[in-house]
């Protein structure tokens, strides 16, 4: 079929731009909208795509709303990454060496996590049959030195890949914690390994998912955000190592440099660490930069979910 012809495109696109009151409305949201309704009306025509396929289109974004799945969607689709992307081609052009990548943030965080200073426990509820875990390390800034009094949020899903807040069975804050480093710079947590995990079954993802010839799986994952006075806020994540989609993640969020090694510390061995069980060790270092008057912002002022809202 010829392709329909681009005076009518652009015909109808000054159509819907008339309706345009000059000085009302929002200027930067005209300028985004006019833009991609363009892309989409040239796609629509370069693709033949049917009215039939854009109700469709129009019912699954329907739906994925009723589900709240549109963190997931931005995930699975790669445009967190991208946004990832962007803001690192971003600090690149202002100088700024991120010695510690960022990676997504993901849909799941939770505002106002128990604070403590220098260690803490994640588990507010014991998560029965699953491997002790000790992380620990230092905050750092980019000489080395290290940075007292930086907070360190930390959250990860429980075995069944289900994170509290989300997953209503599960008490306030159930492994969600904010450390207080200690003089030296120091942080410590006991936890388990978490697990990976997949979409919500026949959900709005996994149905895109599925038609994109794709999976809708994550590998095990542990999400940090690291803050302190004068410096960029960092988010990122660490991979368990050894998970089989730790470099198959549907969201795109695995960085080499975040996967860091898992030692496994025999019980006989454990006495030697100051503990009382086997357990896994992971020992990972977060480096800060420092903030710059002139730089791209490093954060985002997103909506989040928070007990209060």
């Amino acid at each position: 079929m010829k392709r329909m012809d681009q005076a009518v495109i652009d015909k109808t696109l000054e159509l819907i731009k008339s309706q345009e009151k000059a000085g009302e409305g929002n200027e930067r949201v005209k300028e985004i909208i006019n833009r991609l309704l363009e892309d989409l009306f040239n796609a629509m025509a370069d693709l033949d795509i049917t009215s039939e396929e854009m109700w469709i289109a129009c019912d699954w974004l329907t739906q994925a709303g009723k589900n709240n799945e549109w963190g997931l969607i931005f995930a699975g689709l790669g445009i967190e990454k991208f946004i990832d992307v962007k803001m690192d081609w971003e600090d690149e052009q202002a100088g700024i060496e991120n010695k510690t990548p960022r990676t997504i943030e993901g849909p799941l965080y939770v505002a106002g996590s128990p604070e403590s200073h220098g260690y803490a426990e994640l588990e507010t509820e014991v998560e029965e049959g699953a491997e002790r875990l000790y992380m620990s390390g230092y905050v750092r800034d980019e000489q080395g030195n290290p940075v007292p009094g930086a907070k360190v949020e930390v959250w990860h899903c429980n075995l069944k890949g289900l994170y509290s807040y989300f997953d209503s069975t599960q008490p306030d804050f159930n492994l969600r914690r904010a450390i207080i480093t200690d003089a030296n710079g120091k942080y410590e947590f006991k936890s388990f390994l978490p697990v990976g995990y997949s979409c919500p079954p026949n959900g709005s993802t996994d149905t895109l998912m599925s038609l994109l010839g794709r999976h809708g799986s994550r590998p095990a994952h542990i999400h940090f955000f690291v803050t302190a006075p004068d410096f960029r806020k960092l988010t990122t994540q660490i991979n368990i190592e050894g998970d089989p989609l730790t470099y198959d993640d549907f969201a795109f969020a695995t960085r080499p440099e975040l996967v860091p090694p898992v030692v496994r510390i025999s019980a006989e061995d454990a006495a030697k660490e100051g503990k009382d069980e086997a357990f896994a060790k992971i020992e990972f270092d977060f480096n800060m930069v420092k903030e710059k008057e002139i730089a791209p912002a490093g954060e985002n002022n997103r909506k989040r979910a928070s007990l209060e809202a």
